[in-house]
């Protein structure tokens, strides 16, 4: 055999011999009770770290049953260290939005000795409005460490100096927060159906969720749009053609597009205005005018809107 060819048969052991490299993420199924905080905690890594590493906001809320990577320390800080302001990446979609994401408004945990009536009485709303906001019964016992919303500007609850319940509880209300993520060309191809610019769309999904239909926020919103149980009622109620399928997380883009949709119109077709509705209520928007945390978010939208081709 010549030299030559005994060199390339020998390269070519050597790689067979190699194992490949694997992944050291593991694989981990979430079970009941079970926090972002917490499991990054036990990976000794911060709550920021962990959840770039997953592709989630910082303070999303991780449904039972769904499934996340479990990084290694040097994993997580380098999805950390990608999470800074950057390029558009190869699948589309950019690193983060410029600045980070304000906080959701309105989040509150419920704690011991909260009532639905108590709550919706200090947020000087109807009980039926405050139930029907988050999805909840308004006969049945509201439970400790149920996630809610609050309306925007409503004064914090008597009992919110006191320590949040670690165990969070998702109320069983559509949409469903379930595995699964749409790219952005096909929430641009949605958006472009519906009558939506397709970039305000994405930058807007982007923002919310990192496109991943899994996420709860720590204010009850689901899904890839953030899409709250009671918005969630009345797009379908109201603008959607056909029935919405709450698991689906086309279907939670095209109740986001749609409600995105309603709020360009009565804005004459504002985009700054329509995503100031999108977070902080279009009513409340109305009332008192864009919110400093509300600048901030839509000043990320427009942003982002430009980096989908916007």
């Amino acid at each position: 055999m010549p030299p030559s060819c005994r060199l390339l048969l020998l390269t070519a052991l050597t790689v067979l011999a190699t194992p490949a490299a694997a992944s050291a993420g593991v694989p981990h199924v979430v079970a009941p009770g079970e926090s972002l905080w917490g499991l990054a905690t036990a990976q000794n890594m911060t709550t920021r770290a962990f959840a770039a590493a997953n592709g989630l906001p910082h303070d999303a809320r991780v449904v039972a049953g769904t499934t996340v990577q479990l990084p290694t320390p040097s994993e997580a800080a380098g999805a950390l260290s990608q999470a800074a302001p950057g390029p558009t990446s190869s699948a589309g979609a950019p690193a983060t939005a410029a600045t980070a994401a304000p906080p959701v408004q309105g989040a509150y945990t419920v704690r011991p000795g909260d009532t639905l009536s108590g709550l919706a009485a200090s947020s000087r709303i109807p009980v039926a409005q405050f139930a029907q906001m988050n999805g909840l019964d308004p006969s049945a016992p509201l439970l400790s460490g149920t996630a809610v919303k609050l309306p925007t500007g409503a004064p914090a609850p008597a009992r919110a100096a006191q320590a949040a319940p670690a165990a969070q509880i998702v109320p069983a209300a559509s949409p469903a927060a379930t595995p699964g993520r749409v790219s952005a060309s096909e929430i641009a191809h949605e958006a472009a159906h519906q009558g939506v610019p397709g970039s305000l769309a994405t930058a807007i999904a982007w923002q919310e969720s990192g496109f991943n239909n899994a996420v709860v926020s720590s204010a009850n919103a689901r899904g890839i749009m953030q899409v709250m149980p009671g918005t969630w009622d009345w797009v379908a109620s109201n603008l959607a053609t056909s029935r919405l399928d709450p698991a689906s997380p086309q279907d939670n883009v095209r109740a986001g597009v749609l409600y995105l949709g309603s709020l360009l119109r009565s804005s004459g077709g504002d985009p700054a205005t329509a995503a100031a509705g999108y977070y902080q209520g279009p009513a409340s928007v109305a009332r008192i005018g864009m919110l400093p945390e509300t600048r901030r978010y839509v000043d990320n939208v427009l942003a982002l809107r430009s980096r989908f081709g916007g």
